[in-house]
Parts: C-alpha cells; sequence; structure tokens
C-alpha cells in the first residue's frame, strides 16, 4: 500500500472508530476490511490502531 493511501485508511479507521465505538476491534476492522477491499497483511496494525483508539475515547480527558 502506498504511504499517502496508507495514512487515509488510517485516518478513515479513526475516525469510524469514534464514530462507532466497537466493541470487538478484531470483527470491526475485519469487517472494514472486508468491505472496502483493503490488501491483507494489516490487520493485526489496523486492530492496534482501533484498540488505541478505543483507549483514547475511555480515558477521562486531563
Amino acid at each position: 500500500m502506498a504511504k499517502r493511501s496508507h495514512n487515509e485508511v488510517q485516518e478513515s479507521l479513526r475516525e469510524l472508530t469514534r464514530i462507532f465505538r466497537p466493541k470487538d476491534p478484531r470483527k470491526f476492522v475485519k469487517d472494514y476490511i472486508r468491505k472496502y477491499r483493503i490488501t491483507g497483511g494489516y490487520e493485526e496494525e489496523l486492530t492496534s490502531l482501533v484498540e488505541r483508539e478505543l483507549t483514547k475515547l475511555n480515558s477521562p480527558a486531563s
């Protein structure tokens, strides 16, 4: 995946995570990859990204 499109995928996934706040990050990423036809090999990285974003959303604001 080219660097620019990789960043676009990550930003899109962060935004969708903020909107939907999925209970199961792994399933959410699998559905995202299937729906948007993302090439393989990025599932673990994207799952980690969703988990980090959920952690940010659930932590109290300082």
